[in-house]
């Protein structure tokens, strides 16, 4: 397609102004959306409980597989080769089968990978199906980011929506830890709860998606989704999808790598037992949860630009605390609030990414950000783990404040501007205002 065709800066500036339109979509209108709201809650509780339970099962998995850190980090980088697959594919899935196609294919792969793992096959298996995991998560946190993110009042919904990825991420440590440390039973006995979270995900999410097609995706769009090239190669948008996603790479990174690695610190480190270190995951987790949620209400209010600043100082400043106060309890407080102010980042980041790109390319930009930024999960908490077997797990926190640095550089770069081919800057005042 013609560069010509894509909106000028002016007509993606006015684009971007957060007043509803009459045909703007809520979550209770039209009714439908009621029953593919609380599917895609559900979608993200099933992503929230896989990420999360990464944390907990790691010195189990070490024990089971007679593995070191680095080796063993490679269940954190196998799930990079699906986020990247459905970076790629996410748009072409869109065309061809619309939200349908997302619906059937993201929980049938969280059923695959679930299925393989709870048999507890030889280690390069157990990697493998983490691809299928990852590949799934990266289409289903595309699709829905992008759908509610063109809603009305989308920070609060996309709020609660990855609140309840944080639901999910703040069970999956405690249950994971208490059927291995109190009911005593083999660490895979975990997948088998995962597999039934995800049948039920295939069960709800089908039928109600089962009308939103390819078709029905373009009429709502009120013209064809554009192509992934448009959105990573032509100014102004592709500065905008690609600083999007490392932003969203190094935020996820930085959420996986600290819920990942919480565990063993804490019982390495600050001499924990393992089940009081297990819950230092959940803190984590429910920090996250409950400043998506409220935080969420409030980012409105302060606006996302001066919102997320405030949030990432404070974030550094409780990463400093955990390093350097050696006490269990106030470590525990202290990845708690870590989390709690962490949590706001992802879905003001796609917030930002709906209100500066053009509607029709929402699926291909901001799926790609999401996509490739999911990969962040796998990428950078196997980073960690290496630095972690050369340097002991007390370098966690230099390096998650190193990344904390780096994020926070790229939102103001974000929200700087993208500079147009002729060196104009695009206007973001009256989008974040």
């Amino acid at each position: 397609m013609a560069l010509a065709q894509v909106p000028s800066p002016e007509e993606c500036t006015q684009q971007a102004t957060p007043a509803i339109s009459p045909e703007t979509e809520r979550w209770n209108h039209p009714r439908s959306n009621m029953l593919k709201t609380m599917a895609t809650f559900w979608s993200f509780l099933v992503m929230g409980a896989n990420d999360a339970a990464y944390g907990p099962l790691i010195p189990y998995l070490e024990k089971h597989y007679h593995l070191s850190h680095t080796v063993i980090s490679l269940v954190f980088l196998s799930p990079f080769g699906g986020y990247t697959l459905a970076a790629l594919l996410n748009n072409q899935i869109h065309t061809k089968f619309g939200r349908r196609g997302v619906a059937c294919i993201s929980p049938g792969c969280h059923i695959l990978a679930y299925i393989v793992s709870s048999v507890h096959p030889p280690y390069p298996i157990l990697v493998v199906s983490f691809i299928f995991a990852g590949f799934g998560n990266g289409l289903a946190d595309s699709a829905w980011n992008a759908w509610i993110g063109n809603m009305a009042n989308a920070n609060q919904l996309l709020g609660l929506l990855h609140g309840i990825y944080g639901v999910g991420a703040v069970l999956s440590p405690f249950i994971a830890t208490s059927l291995i440390t109190k009911a005593h039973l083999p660490w895979y006995y975990f997948y088998y709860i995962m597999i039934s979270c995800a049948a039920i995900e295939l069960i709800i999410c089908v039928p109600v998606f089962w009308h939103s097609t390819a078709a029905a995706l373009q009429t709502s769009y009120h013209d064809t989704p554009r192509g992934l090239r448009q959105a990573l190669f032509h100014k102004p948008y592709a500065a905008i999808t690609w600083t999007c996603a490392f932003f969203l790479l190094g935020y996820v990174g930085i959420e996986v790598a600290l819920g990942g690695w919480i565990v063993t610190f804490m019982m390495h480190v600050r001499s924990a037992q393992p089940f009081p270190s297990g819950m230092s995951a959940t803190g984590f987790w429910l920090g996250i949860t409950t400043g998506r949620v409220i935080l969420g209400f409030i980012t409105p209010k302060l606006g996302e630009k001066i919102a997320i600043v405030i949030y990432s100082l404070l974030a550094i400043i409780c990463a400093v605390v955990l390093w350097l106060v050696p006490d269990f309890y106030s470590s525990a407080v202290a990845v708690a609030l870590q989390g709690f102010f962490l949590g706001p980042f992802f879905p003001a980041a796609v917030v930002v990414a709906t209100r500066l790109l053009p509607r029709p390319l929402h699926v291909s930009a901001v799926g790609f950000a999401v996509a490739l930024g999911g990969s962040g999960a796998a990428v950078l908490p196997f980073v960690v783990g290496v630095v972690v077997q050369e340097r002991g797990v007390r370098v966690l926190q230099p390096v998650i404040i190193a990344l904390s640095g780096w994020i926070l550089l790229l939102w103001l770069v974000l929200l700087r501007g993208a500079r147009t081919g002729d060196g104009s800057v695009l206007s973001r005042g009256r989008a974040l205002s």
